[in-house]
């Protein structure tokens, strides 16, 4: 079961390298990794409870940092519009920490005092509420070290206080990034583009991962654009009724909880939504996946043609099997009724009295049905002579779809001279075999094409209805 194969383990004490790099990373599984950080010294330095915040301070300085600044805070969102990037130095954001440290430590030491006595003293003025420490200034993504871009690694003299994962053994890394919140904070539900390794140094965070296959009930970003590695639905008061499947997106997700000192490998195209405690501190490992070092780019072309084609033959054989699909999309039905022969045998009988009296919606709706559930056998034996008037006048894209299927089940259990048998009479039918076949084909490349369609708007953010 792919589920079963796509848990998260928790690993109490941290494998060696060649065993992540042979049994973990190749599986792209997240894993948490308890105990990873615990030998840094940043673990024990930039602790904010513990001194931390003024060690940062004193290393740091004033060394001006890209600051993400949004309205919309605690929620912080990847896309250009919905947040700026603002130059700050370092150590004014590292006083507004201290600042919210200062007034949470006074707000609890009001909350412990004698109640009676605090009732007959008034102090809501006597000190600033939360509320009034800028809660919308976060640093994220703020690299430590850089080896994609020639820019500046703004906090580069942080690096000696940090250590490569034992786990990561010798791995040519991409990036090493700070994220730093003074306030609690969630992070869009997005994917990367690289393995990426998150360590939890002081703090706290929960992290909902899903899987790529998740991406339908995620609605991703168009691909074309600036964002497309986000998924277009809101965190607060999602739109259902805009975006139907992700109304069960957290069926196909999974929740973890990160204390300082773990570390999360998220395998590159996992989607994942972070709330972070205040004043928590992480550091992030990006490096390129073997599978991505190794595609060359000349193959590129075939890569996508052929990991499109596993898309659409699993979009083909879910729609296939779901009665309750969109059928209107899938091709009109000719309007033309369909001319009864006076020969019909009982099996035609039958089939004739279903389809009369429904509309031609309801008739393609039955007809799927009728079809999924035709044994091999009786496709083989009872097929009626009004095939025909199915064929050229009825049968839909999803009933072409579902016919040939029948057809490759029966070819698989029939015998050879059975097979030649069926055929024979089964375009003795036709006054022209050759529109028959033409309509079934037509029939299955419509289909195919409404699958091609649903997967660009699934896993790539496209609907060309649109």
């Amino acid at each position: 079961m792919e589920d079963e194969c796509i848990q998260i383990r928790r690993y109490e004490e941290l494998p060696m390298a060649n065993d992540f790099e042979s049994l973990i990373e190749p599986k792209n599984v997240p894993a948490v990794l308890c105990g990873c950080t615990k030998t840094w010294k940043a673990f024990s330095l930039w602790n904010p409870r513990n001194g931390g915040l003024d060690y940062l301070q004193a290393r740091v300085g004033s060394s001006v940092v890209e600051a993400m600044v949004s309205s919309s805070a605690p929620v912080f969102y990847g896309d250009l519009g919905s947040h700026q990037r603002v130059p700050l130095p370092f150590s004014t954001f590292i006083d507004l920490c201290k600042k919210r440290m200062h007034l949470q430590t006074q707000h609890q030491q009001n909350l412990d005092e004698d109640h009676s006595v605090v009732s007959q003293t008034n102090h809501e003025h006597d000190y600033l509420s939360l509320e009034d420490v800028p809660e919308q200034i976060y640093l994220a993504q703020v690299p430590i070290m850089n080896s994609d871009r020639q820019e500046r690694a703004q906090l580069g003299i942080l690096r000696e206080d940090i250590q490569m994962p034992p786990i990561l053994g010798a791995k040519e890394l991409s990036c090493i990034n700070l994220w730093m919140n003074n306030a609690q904070a969630r992070s869009s539900t997005h994917y990367d583009p690289h393995h990426n390794l998150l360590c939890i140094v002081s703090g706290r965070k929960q992290v909902v991962l899903w899987p790529p296959s998740a991406s339908p009930s995620l609605y991703p970003m168009p691909i074309y654009g600036e964002a497309s590695n986000h998924s277009s639905v809101a965190l607060e008061n999602p739109d259902y009724s805009f975006y139907p499947r992700a109304e069960c997106s957290m069926e196909f997700g999974q929740k973890v909880e990160l204390e300082a000192g773990d570390a999360l490998f998220i395998p590159e195209g996992w989607f994942h939504q972070v709330d972070s405690d205040d004043l928590t501190i992480a550091i992030n490992f990006w490096w390129r996946s073997n599978i991505m070092s190794s595609m060359l780019e000349h193959m590129d072309g075939y890569y996508l043609r052929r990991i499109l084609r596993r898309l659409i033959d699993k979009e083909m054989d879910r729609t296939s099997n779901c009665s309750s699909w969109g059928w209107e999309k899938l091709g009109r039905v000719r309007t033309s009724s369909p001319i009864m022969n006076k020969q019909v045998n009982h099996a035609d009988e039958i089939y004739s009295h279903m389809l009369k009296g429904m509309d031609f919606k309801d008739k393609r709706h039955k007809e799927g049905n009728t079809l999924l559930e035709l044994e091999p056998a009786a496709v083989q034996n009872n097929f009626p002579r009004t095939l025909e008037a199915l064929v050229l006048h009825v049968l839909s894209p999803v009933g072409a779809e579902v016919l040939t299927r029948k057809f490759d089940e029966m070819d698989e259990q029939a015998l050879e001279g059975d097979r030649n048998k069926f055929y024979e009479v089964f375009y003795s039918a036709f006054d022209d075999q050759s529109a028959a076949m033409n309509s079934i084909l037509k029939g299955k490349e419509l289909f195919t094409q409404q699958a091609f369609k649903n997967v660009l708007d699934k896993f790539v953010g496209v609907n060309l209805e649109s």
